[in-house]
C-alpha cells in the first residue's frame, strides 16, 4: 500500500488557512467579529451595563463602552471552538471569572456575573446566530448555520 504523503499536505493546508478562526489571534478576531456584530439590530447593550460589575471578583465597574460586543464577540468564538457540545450560563461563567483580591486573606476564584451572560445568549439567540441544543446529550447553546457563516466569513 502506498500512501502519498503530498496529498495529506495539500489537505491539511487548505483546512488550516480556510478556518479564519483558528489562524487569526484570538484579540484580533474579536475586535473584528465585534465590529460586525454592532450591525446587528438585536444585539444592544442594556443602560445598565456601565453601572455593573462583570463579576463580584471585580473591584470596579466596567469602563470600557465596547464591552458588550467585545464579550458577545468573545462567547460567540467560544461556542464555536467547542464545536457541536453546547455551552451554558455556568461554564461560560467559569471562563471568565477572575482572582478575587480578599485582602489580607489568599486570593479565591470567583465566577463572572451571570446575568450579562445569559442575555448574551438570548440576544444571540433572537439574531438567530445561536439556539438551545436540541441534541439529547447537549445542554445549553449552539450555533446556526447563519452564525457558522458570521464567525467563518470574519477575514483580516
Amino acid at each position: 500500500m502506498h500512501f502519498d504523503i503530498s496529498k495529506f499536505y495539500k489537505a491539511s493546508f487548505l483546512v488550516v488557512f480556510m478556518n479564519g478562526i483558528r489562524t487569526i489571534q484570538a484579540g484580533k478576531y474579536n475586535s473584528l467579529l465585534a465590529s460586525a456584530l454592532k450591525g446587528y439590530d438585536e444585539i444592544k447593550a442594556p443602560e445598565w451595563v456601565l453601572f455593573v460589575k462583570s463579576g463580584h471578583g471585580k473591584q470596579r465597574p466596567i469602563d470600557d463602552e465596547n464591552f458588550w460586543y467585545n464579550r458577545t464577540a468573545s462567547i460567540l468564538r467560544q461556542i464555536y471552538l467547542r464545536g457541536n457540545a453546547g455551552v451554558g450560563v455556568e461554564r461560560l461563567r467559569t471562563r471568565y471569572g477572575n482572582r478575587q483580591d480578599r485582602g489580607k486573606q489568599p486570593p479565591h476564584f470567583a465566577k463572572a456575573s451571570g446575568k450579562i451572560l445569559r442575555l448574551i445568549l438570548q440576544q444571540g439567540e433572537s439574531a438567530e446566530l445561536l439556539a438551545k441544543a436540541s441534541d439529547g446529550k447537549a445542554k445549553g447553546r449552539v450555533l446556526t448555520e447563519k452564525g457558522k457563516k458570521l464567525l467563518e466569513g470574519i477575514k483580516e
